[in-house]
């Protein structure tokens, strides 16, 4: 499996794995207005045998006071790879990226059983967001104290 940098020339190919991961078009909808705002931090497709089999997008969140941090979302699996550590594999290697691009921490809107297994906690209370209290609302700091508040979050418009 090669995991890289989505390019142009995939976005119908990654359109179909989100749609076809979740069912529907609304997350692939996301994914294509959060790239038309210029909001993607980091960008990256799982390749197997020349046929994008998984895609993940960690956006640019909005904060106050400003901070790099990023959102994780959509991360999508082809029904038919599922299962197969595509989707761990493309969630650590974004995470490293997001690290290495100076990003603060990364929040998720997920399930916390599979999300905690790459170190995702329970927001903390002084992290204010629409999500706040949710026990799908998860961050991950890169840096000790970076959701420590009063901290705003939201994601880009395009979520809306």
């Amino acid at each position: 499996m090669i995991l890289r940098d989505a390019a142009p020339t995939d976005h119908d190919s990654i359109r179909d794995v989100v749609t076809a991961a979740f069912g529907r078009v609304d997350e692939a909808g996301i994914v294509d207005r959060v790239r038309a705002a210029s909001h993607a931090l980091i960008e990256l497709v799982a390749e197997l045998d020349g046929e994008i089999v998984g895609h993940v997008l960690f956006g640019r969140m909005i904060c106050e006071p400003a901070s790099l941090a990023a959102g994780l979302a959509p991360l999508a699996v082809a029904p038919h790879r599922q299962g197969a550590g595509v989707g761990t594999a493309l969630a650590r290697h974004g995470l490293a990226a997001c690290r290495a691009l100076g990003a603060k921490g990364c929040v998720v809107l997920g399930a916390p059983a599979y999300y905690g297994r790459f170190g995702f906690c329970a927001a903390p209370e002084t992290l204010r967001s629409r999500y706040a209290g949710l026990a799908a609302f998860q961050v991950l700091e890169f840096e000790p104290g970076a959701f420590a508040g009063p901290v705003s979050i939201a994601y880009p418009p395009a979520f809306d």
